[in-house]
Protein backbone atom coordinates (compact mmCIF):
# COMPACT_ATOMS: atom_id res chain seq x y z
CA UNK A 1 0.00 0.00 0.00
CA UNK A 2 1.34 3.49 -1.10
CA UNK A 3 1.62 5.92 1.75
CA UNK A 4 0.84 9.26 2.21
CA UNK A 5 3.23 12.00 0.86
CA UNK A 6 4.78 13.92 3.91
CA UNK A 7 6.07 13.38 6.76
CA UNK A 8 4.47 14.05 10.06
CA UNK A 9 6.40 16.83 12.23
CA UNK A 10 8.89 16.06 15.05
CA UNK A 11 7.43 14.58 18.52
CA UNK A 12 9.72 17.64 19.90
CA UNK A 13 7.88 20.67 18.32
CA UNK A 14 5.96 22.72 21.14
CA UNK A 15 2.57 22.56 21.63
CA UNK A 16 2.21 26.07 19.79
CA UNK A 17 3.35 24.41 16.74
CA UNK A 18 1.11 21.59 16.57
CA UNK A 19 -0.56 21.13 13.63
CA UNK A 20 -4.41 22.82 12.78
CA UNK A 21 -7.42 20.57 13.22
CA UNK A 22 -9.97 20.76 9.79
CA UNK A 23 -9.69 21.18 6.47
CA UNK A 24 -9.49 25.00 5.61
CA UNK A 25 -12.58 26.53 3.87
CA UNK A 26 -12.82 28.79 0.89
CA UNK A 27 -12.80 31.76 3.30
CA UNK A 28 -9.67 31.03 4.98
CA UNK A 29 -8.14 30.50 1.38
CA UNK A 30 -8.86 34.10 0.27
CA UNK A 31 -6.62 34.94 3.47
CA UNK A 32 -3.96 32.88 2.04
CA UNK A 33 -4.23 29.76 4.29
CA UNK A 34 -4.18 27.25 1.55
CA UNK A 35 -2.89 23.52 1.96
CA UNK A 36 0.35 22.22 0.90
CA UNK A 37 0.11 18.76 -1.24
CA UNK A 38 3.81 18.09 1.26
CA UNK A 39 1.52 18.27 4.76
CA UNK A 40 0.66 15.33 6.75
CA UNK A 41 -1.84 16.89 8.69
CA UNK A 42 -4.45 17.37 6.49
CA UNK A 43 -7.18 17.43 9.24
CA UNK A 44 -10.75 16.66 8.67
CA UNK A 45 -13.16 19.66 7.62
CA UNK A 46 -14.43 22.06 10.18
CA UNK A 47 -17.81 23.35 9.37
CA UNK A 48 -19.24 26.36 11.28
CA UNK A 49 -23.53 25.84 12.13
CA UNK A 50 -25.81 28.52 12.64
CA UNK A 51 -28.22 27.46 15.29
CA UNK A 52 -31.33 29.44 15.73
CA UNK A 53 -33.05 30.09 19.06
CA UNK A 54 -34.56 26.49 20.46
CA UNK A 55 -37.94 26.35 21.43
CA UNK A 56 -39.60 24.63 23.81
CA UNK A 57 -41.26 22.61 21.14
CA UNK A 58 -38.38 21.11 20.35
CA UNK A 59 -38.14 19.04 23.27
CA UNK A 60 -41.73 17.71 22.76
CA UNK A 61 -42.34 14.11 23.39
CA UNK A 62 -42.25 12.99 19.51
CA UNK A 63 -38.98 14.63 19.09
CA UNK A 64 -37.71 13.01 22.33
CA UNK A 65 -38.29 9.20 21.27
CA UNK A 66 -37.12 10.03 18.24
CA UNK A 67 -33.93 11.21 19.33
CA UNK A 68 -33.84 8.10 21.60
CA UNK A 69 -34.45 5.91 18.63
CA UNK A 70 -31.36 7.41 16.91
CA UNK A 71 -29.08 7.11 19.63
CA UNK A 72 -30.41 3.13 20.20
CA UNK A 73 -29.92 2.44 16.60
CA UNK A 74 -26.31 3.67 16.27
CA UNK A 75 -25.93 1.99 19.60
CA UNK A 76 -26.72 -1.56 18.09
CA UNK A 77 -24.56 -0.83 14.73
CA UNK A 78 -21.42 -0.16 16.27
CA UNK A 79 -22.53 -3.29 18.98
CA UNK A 80 -22.78 -5.45 15.98
CA UNK A 81 -19.52 -3.99 14.13
CA UNK A 82 -17.51 -4.74 16.99
CA UNK A 83 -18.99 -8.48 17.18
CA UNK A 84 -17.94 -9.27 13.85
CA UNK A 85 -14.89 -8.08 14.48
CA UNK A 86 -14.55 -10.22 17.59
CA UNK A 87 -16.07 -13.17 15.70
CA UNK A 88 -13.27 -12.72 13.07
CA UNK A 89 -10.59 -12.77 14.78
CA UNK A 90 -11.76 -16.18 16.71
CA UNK A 91 -12.68 -17.82 13.63
CA UNK A 92 -16.37 -17.87 15.10
CA UNK A 93 -18.47 -16.61 12.23
CA UNK A 94 -19.09 -19.43 10.49
CA UNK A 95 -18.90 -21.75 13.55
CA UNK A 96 -15.05 -22.59 13.11
CA UNK A 97 -13.72 -21.83 16.61
CA UNK A 98 -10.47 -23.88 15.51
CA UNK A 99 -9.07 -21.22 13.00
CA UNK A 100 -8.18 -17.65 13.84
CA UNK A 101 -7.98 -14.82 11.58
CA UNK A 102 -4.94 -11.99 11.36
CA UNK A 103 -7.92 -9.52 9.51
CA UNK A 104 -6.17 -7.32 7.17
CA UNK A 105 -7.85 -6.58 3.87
CA UNK A 106 -6.90 -6.27 0.67
CA UNK A 107 -3.60 -8.12 -0.08
CA UNK A 108 -4.33 -8.40 -4.00
CA UNK A 109 -1.70 -7.43 -6.51
CA UNK A 110 -3.19 -4.49 -8.08
CA UNK A 111 -0.04 -3.29 -10.09
CA UNK A 112 -1.91 -4.89 -13.54
CA UNK A 113 -5.45 -3.98 -12.38
CA UNK A 114 -6.93 -1.71 -15.45
CA UNK A 115 -9.85 0.60 -14.37
CA UNK A 116 -10.67 1.99 -17.45
CA UNK A 117 -11.93 -2.39 -17.78
CA UNK A 118 -14.41 -2.30 -14.46
CA UNK A 119 -18.01 -1.42 -15.31
CA UNK A 120 -19.67 -2.31 -12.37
CA UNK A 121 -19.35 -2.40 -8.50
CA UNK A 122 -18.72 -6.73 -8.79
CA UNK A 123 -16.03 -5.57 -10.98
CA UNK A 124 -14.31 -3.40 -8.77
CA UNK A 125 -14.44 -6.01 -5.89
CA UNK A 126 -13.07 -8.97 -8.10
CA UNK A 127 -9.95 -7.14 -9.14
CA UNK A 128 -8.96 -5.14 -5.77
CA UNK A 129 -9.51 -8.41 -3.35
CA UNK A 130 -7.61 -11.88 -3.91
CA UNK A 131 -11.00 -13.33 -3.85
CA UNK A 132 -9.68 -15.63 -6.40
CA UNK A 133 -7.10 -17.58 -3.94
CA UNK A 134 -9.76 -17.49 -1.32
CA UNK A 135 -10.81 -20.96 -0.43
CA UNK A 136 -13.86 -21.14 2.38
CA UNK A 137 -16.62 -18.32 2.67
CA UNK A 138 -14.32 -17.49 6.20
CA UNK A 139 -11.40 -15.91 3.63
CA UNK A 140 -13.84 -14.20 1.75
CA UNK A 141 -14.74 -11.90 5.17
CA UNK A 142 -10.71 -11.98 6.30
CA UNK A 143 -9.92 -10.38 2.95
CA UNK A 144 -12.52 -8.03 2.54
CA UNK A 145 -13.57 -6.34 6.18
CA UNK A 146 -10.68 -4.31 7.29
CA UNK A 147 -9.51 -4.01 10.73
CA UNK A 148 -7.46 -1.18 12.53
CA UNK A 149 -6.79 2.39 11.44
CA UNK A 150 -5.58 3.18 7.40
CA UNK A 151 -2.13 4.80 6.84
CA UNK A 152 -4.18 7.98 6.58
CA UNK A 153 -6.37 7.34 9.20
CA UNK A 154 -4.59 9.71 12.02
CA UNK A 155 -4.86 12.51 9.17
CA UNK A 156 -8.37 12.32 9.03
CA UNK A 157 -9.27 11.54 12.27
CA UNK A 158 -11.00 7.82 11.19
CA UNK A 159 -10.33 4.51 12.00
CA UNK A 160 -11.92 1.07 10.45
CA UNK A 161 -12.39 -0.22 14.03
CA UNK A 162 -15.44 2.99 14.25
CA UNK A 163 -17.06 2.72 11.60
CA UNK A 164 -20.31 4.97 12.98
CA UNK A 165 -17.96 7.74 13.99
CA UNK A 166 -15.89 7.67 10.83
CA UNK A 167 -18.37 7.93 8.67
CA UNK A 168 -20.03 11.02 10.34
CA UNK A 169 -16.42 12.27 9.83
CA UNK A 170 -15.87 11.58 5.84
CA UNK A 171 -19.80 12.99 5.51
CA UNK A 172 -19.18 16.38 6.96
CA UNK A 173 -15.57 16.40 4.89
CA UNK A 174 -17.04 16.37 1.26
CA UNK A 175 -18.18 19.96 0.79
CA UNK A 176 -14.87 21.62 2.42
CA UNK A 177 -12.80 19.18 0.62
CA UNK A 178 -14.21 19.49 -2.76
CA UNK A 179 -13.59 23.38 -2.86
CA UNK A 180 -10.36 23.09 -1.32
CA UNK A 181 -9.10 20.72 -4.07
CA UNK A 182 -10.71 22.50 -6.92
CA UNK A 183 -8.99 25.30 -6.05
CA UNK A 184 -5.60 24.50 -5.02
CA UNK A 185 -5.38 21.09 -6.93
CA UNK A 186 -7.29 21.42 -10.50
CA UNK A 187 -5.08 18.29 -11.64
CA UNK A 188 -6.39 16.23 -9.02
CA UNK A 189 -9.74 17.23 -9.21
CA UNK A 190 -10.30 16.28 -12.41
CA UNK A 191 -8.61 12.55 -11.68
CA UNK A 192 -10.91 12.64 -9.08
CA UNK A 193 -14.11 13.35 -11.37
CA UNK A 194 -12.42 10.99 -13.94
CA UNK A 195 -12.65 7.94 -11.48
CA UNK A 196 -15.54 8.66 -9.53
CA UNK A 197 -17.63 9.06 -12.57
CA UNK A 198 -17.00 5.25 -13.45
CA UNK A 199 -19.06 2.77 -12.45
CA UNK A 200 -16.75 1.30 -10.15
CA UNK A 201 -18.87 1.44 -7.25
CA UNK A 202 -18.01 4.87 -5.17
CA UNK A 203 -20.79 5.23 -3.75
CA UNK A 204 -24.23 4.30 -1.37
CA UNK A 205 -26.15 1.96 -3.96
CA UNK A 206 -27.18 -0.43 -1.39
CA UNK A 207 -28.88 2.07 0.50
CA UNK A 208 -30.24 4.70 -1.66
CA UNK A 209 -30.39 3.11 -5.37
CA UNK A 210 -28.33 5.17 -7.35
CA UNK A 211 -26.24 2.63 -8.70
CA UNK A 212 -22.21 2.32 -8.64
CA UNK A 213 -21.63 6.14 -9.24
CA UNK A 214 -22.19 8.61 -6.58
CA UNK A 215 -21.32 11.48 -8.70
CA UNK A 216 -21.88 13.79 -11.07
CA UNK A 217 -19.51 15.15 -13.62
CA UNK A 218 -19.54 18.90 -11.64
CA UNK A 219 -18.41 16.72 -8.29
CA UNK A 220 -21.67 16.80 -6.91
CA UNK A 221 -23.02 14.38 -4.88
CA UNK A 222 -25.98 12.51 -6.16
CA UNK A 223 -27.32 11.07 -2.58
CA UNK A 224 -28.07 13.28 0.32
CA UNK A 225 -27.47 10.59 2.86
CA UNK A 226 -24.12 10.45 4.81
CA UNK A 227 -22.41 7.12 2.82
CA UNK A 228 -22.43 8.54 -0.49
CA UNK A 229 -20.10 11.70 0.70
CA UNK A 230 -18.43 9.77 3.00
CA UNK A 231 -17.34 7.72 0.24
CA UNK A 232 -16.29 10.81 -2.03
CA UNK A 233 -14.00 12.04 0.37
CA UNK A 234 -12.09 8.84 0.86
CA UNK A 235 -11.53 8.77 -2.50
CA UNK A 236 -10.88 12.77 -3.09
CA UNK A 237 -8.53 12.66 -0.33
CA UNK A 238 -6.45 9.87 -1.71
CA UNK A 239 -6.53 11.52 -5.59
CA UNK A 240 -5.34 14.86 -4.01
CA UNK A 241 -3.35 14.22 -0.65
CA UNK A 242 -1.37 11.09 -1.34
CA UNK A 243 0.71 9.06 -3.65
CA UNK A 244 -2.38 6.40 -4.42
CA UNK A 245 -3.12 4.96 -7.98
CA UNK A 246 -6.48 4.36 -9.16
CA UNK A 247 -6.66 0.62 -8.24
CA UNK A 248 -5.19 1.25 -4.71
CA UNK A 249 -8.09 4.26 -4.26
CA UNK A 250 -11.13 2.23 -5.39
CA UNK A 251 -9.79 -0.47 -2.68
CA UNK A 252 -9.75 1.84 0.19
CA UNK A 253 -13.45 2.99 -1.02
CA UNK A 254 -14.41 -0.70 -1.24
CA UNK A 255 -13.02 -1.34 2.49
CA UNK A 256 -15.00 1.53 3.63
CA UNK A 257 -17.57 0.48 1.79
CA UNK A 258 -17.77 -3.17 3.19
CA UNK A 259 -17.90 -1.78 6.86
CA UNK A 260 -20.94 0.44 5.79
CA UNK A 261 -22.78 -2.15 3.83
CA UNK A 262 -21.24 -5.52 5.45
CA UNK A 263 -24.05 -7.64 4.40
CA UNK A 264 -24.43 -6.81 0.43
CA UNK A 265 -20.69 -6.20 0.39
CA UNK A 266 -19.50 -9.64 1.63
CA UNK A 267 -22.80 -11.30 -0.14
CA UNK A 268 -21.18 -9.62 -3.41
CA UNK A 269 -17.44 -11.22 -2.61
CA UNK A 270 -18.73 -14.32 -1.94
CA UNK A 271 -20.58 -14.21 -5.22
CA UNK A 272 -17.57 -13.28 -7.17
CA UNK A 273 -15.39 -16.06 -5.33
CA UNK A 274 -18.09 -18.62 -6.15
CA UNK A 275 -18.53 -19.08 -2.63
CA UNK A 276 -22.26 -20.11 -0.74
CA UNK A 277 -23.61 -17.16 0.51
CA UNK A 278 -25.82 -18.86 2.66
CA UNK A 279 -23.16 -19.91 4.84
CA UNK A 280 -22.97 -16.45 6.87
CA UNK A 281 -24.95 -15.79 9.70
CA UNK A 282 -26.70 -12.47 9.85
CA UNK A 283 -24.85 -9.31 9.23
CA UNK A 284 -25.90 -5.85 9.18
CA UNK A 285 -27.60 -4.82 5.87
CA UNK A 286 -26.14 -0.86 6.75
CA UNK A 287 -24.14 0.69 9.58
CA UNK A 288 -24.93 4.36 10.19
CA UNK A 289 -27.78 6.75 9.08
CA UNK A 290 -29.14 7.34 6.01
Amino acid sequence: MAKTQSKEKSSGSSDGESTHQGHHTIEEHHEGKTHHMGSSHHEPATHHTVTSPVTESLFSSNVLILLVLAVVGMITNQYLISSISADLGNGYLFGMSSQTFSVVAGGADLSAVDVSSLKSTAHTVGAVFPLQTVQTSDDVLAVMFPSGTPDYGAALGVSYDDPVGSLSTLASMYNGLKAEVQKSNPAAWERFIGLSTKPVGISCEYCCGIGPVGVDKSGNSLCGCQHNPALLTVALYLTAYTDYTDAEILLEAMKWKTLFFPKNMIELGLSVAGKDASQLKELPGMVGGC
